[in-house]
């Protein structure tokens, strides 16, 4: 079973920062593209973030460029999230994703992953 959970999230300051992590459990990162989307109240979700290790295809959305980075240890089969100056339209739930045999394209032109996490809560007050 293919199961990607999240952790990290939590309550920051404006200006802050943190690191999300999702660890990958029933598959490697080897033929997947790896994704980090995030979904505030009344909004839809966001694709922000993806990384397909196999040949370094990046993608990061206009609203984070500058101040998230995606990375993955293949090791520990875990992507990260490094979030710095953290805004007050961050907050959201943040989902990593998984699709296997594509690019980054499939975020960049709003294509639905084929694997979700549950999520983690990331509130940023002022």
């Amino acid at each position: 079973e293919k199961q990607l959970v999240e952790s990290g999230g939590g309550l920051v300051q404006a200006g802050g920062s943190l690191r999300l992590s999702c660890a990958a459990s029933g598959f490697t990162f080897d033929d997947y593209a790896i994704g980090w989307f995030r979904q505030a109240p009344g909004k839809e979700r966001e694709g922000v973030s993806c990384f397909r290790s196999i040949d370094g295809n990046t993608y990061y959305a206009d609203s984070v460029k500058g101040r998230f980075t995606i990375s993955t240890d293949n090791a520990k089969n875990t992507v990260y999230l490094q979030i710095n100056s953290l805004k007050l339209e961050d907050t959201a739930i943040y989902y990593c994703a998984a699709t296997y045999g594509n690019s980054c394209a499939t975020m960049r032109y709003g294509l639905p992953f084929d694997y979700y996490g549950q999520g983690t809560q990331v509130t940023v007050s002022s």
